[in-house]
């Protein structure tokens, strides 16, 4: 089945939509928060004592709290490419962050990707070069939805690819904000730097305004206007991404703040503080319009808290590194009348999940012409059905930051096995014992290493994953 034709079933196979979303029985709104590199504990309802988030403590107050939620990968673009289509990064190609044209990103004429390998005599491993943009091929959440009536709104970060690839090309109605930049110039109006002028798809509106207060606002005028129709909002801020950058008033305030050990700068927390005046916006709009009751909520991020703009800890590192403070991430939803208030789940869930979660509540077909990963959580939030998973993964084929080499993930149970591609070939560990990856045991169970090591060749294999591969003309001695 061909992708327009998936569309169009969708319209005539869809089955009833979720019994039990609304006392009005109306189809559910769905609301997707994505924070960019907002670490695991940066909200106080996962452990910070210095970064005040009241309205995300709120959220997970009134739905349920995953402790093992994870991004699909430890850098943006992948995970963002995951979460818009219940696919891994591995499976779609785009395994790391995508270089806008400002950074380099030159689009062919023909806008063909081309597969090619990059990397310097200094390296000892050729990487498959990252594509610039996600495939019109692919399906995204929003175009799931719309033979349902939903009108669909983007707002903030895309980073998917520039002009031809932008959200209105893959079933937004409204793309506010979205282009293939991975950062903002500046998070304040009109957004300019030396080397940019403004962002595209927003235009300037009164200068100095926040960054992300102008993406609640835009969340918030949307609501209101689509408040008698399905929607689906997909809030995907720039921010807590550097440049870092905060609202003067909420800096002094967390300057003049007992900060901790760990988590200690102001102008990070003040970030992070307005992104939770964002959903603070979003959510009391919900309660003023009556449609609380009505909207699914799921809040997360991207990837792992950038170090040293923050700590991840108890996890191990941060951003772009295969441990856990790269990729376990909050991970919360709010679904009223189906999920019990203030619970805690801890079973493994990743960015994959939310599309088919999201078709399921809809009660619309997934595409068949496509692998789809993820699974719907719907029996996790309502205890109500069988859920099981073997693994997870995770697949980054390239160097980052001059530190990390290219490496593979399984998780599988309790049982985590780093793939590294040269160096150190393997790093195990039990996280229910090892929370924060201080004990290799690689070496001391050789056999589990063995298992999870040909469970993970089976994935790469079956997802069609480029790798990396020996450079001959890697010169040592550079």
């Amino acid at each position: 089945m061909k992708r327009r034709q998936f569309l169009q079933a969708l319209g005539v196979g869809a089955c009833a939509f979720w019994a039990g979303c609304s006392s009005k029985q109306r189809s559910p709104n769905f609301i997707v928060v994505l924070i960019d590199d907002m670490g695991w504990t940066d909200a106080g309802c996962y452990g910070s004592s210095y970064y005040q988030t009241p309205h995300i403590d709120r959220l997970a107050a009134e739905g349920m709290k995953f402790t093992n939620g994870y991004a699909a990968c430890a850098v943006c673009s992948p995970t963002r490419a995951a979460l818009m289509t219940g696919r891994y990064p591995a499976r779609i190609g785009i395994t790391d962050w995508i270089r806008a044209r400002f950074q380099g990103g030159e689009i062919p004429d023909d806008q063909t990707f081309e597969p090619k390998y990059v990397g310097g005599p200094d390296k000892e491993l050729l990487c498959p070069q990252n594509p610039l943009w996600m495939e019109l091929d692919e399906v995204t959440i929003a175009e799931v939805l719309k033979p349902k009536g939903y009108v669909s709104c983007h707002i903030g970060k895309w980073h998917l690819g520039a002009d031809p690839w932008y959200p209105d090309k893959q079933g937004f109605d409204y793309n506010i904000g979205g282009c293939d930049y991975g950062q903002p110039p500046s998070y304040f109006d009109p957004y300019r730097n030396q080397r940019l002028d403004g962002i595209p798809n927003l235009e300037p509106r009164e200068q100095g305004e926040y960054l992300t207060d102008r993406e609640a606002d835009e969340a918030v005028h949307f609501i209101m206007k689509h408040r008698n129709q399905p929607f689906f909002l997909y809030l995907a801020h720039y921010a807590v991404h550097t440049p870092i950058q905060a609202k003067q008033k909420l800096t002094d305030k967390y300057r003049n703040m007992t900060a901790t050990t760990a988590q200690n700068n102001p102008e990070y927390a003040a970030m992070v503080e307005s992104v939770d005046h964002a959903l603070g916006k979003v959510l009391r709009t919900l309660d003023e319009l009556d449609l609380t009751d009505d909207t699914f909520v799921l809040f997360t991020s991207d990837n792992g808290g950038l170090l040293p703009k923050t700590s991840n800890q108890p996890l191990r590192s941060g951003k772009g590194f295969p441990y856990e403070g790269g990729i376990r991430e909050p991970f919360i939803v709010r679904w009223p009348g189906n999920v019990a208030k203030g619970t805690v789940n801890d079973t493994p869930v990743c960015s994959i999940d939310v599309l088919p979660t999201i078709a399921e509540i809809a009660g619309l077909l997934l595409p068949e012409s496509r692998t789809i990963d993820g699974q719907s959580i719907v029996p996790l939030l309502t205890g109500k059905g069988d859920w099981q998973r073997d693994a997870l993964f995770w697949h980054f084929p390239h160097y980052r930051y001059g530190q990390e080499v290219p490496y593979s993930i399984v998780r599988q149970g309790d049982w985590k096995l780093i793939k590294r591609y040269t160096g150190k070939p393997f790093e195990l560990y039990n996280l229910s014992d090892d929370l924060s990856e201080t004990t290799d045991l690689s070496e001391t169970l050789p056999d589990k290493v063995t298992e999870l090591d040909d469970l993970l060749a089976d994935w790469l294999t079956s997802t069609g994953a480029r790798m990396p591969k020996p450079n001959p003309d890697y010169n040592p001695s550079l």
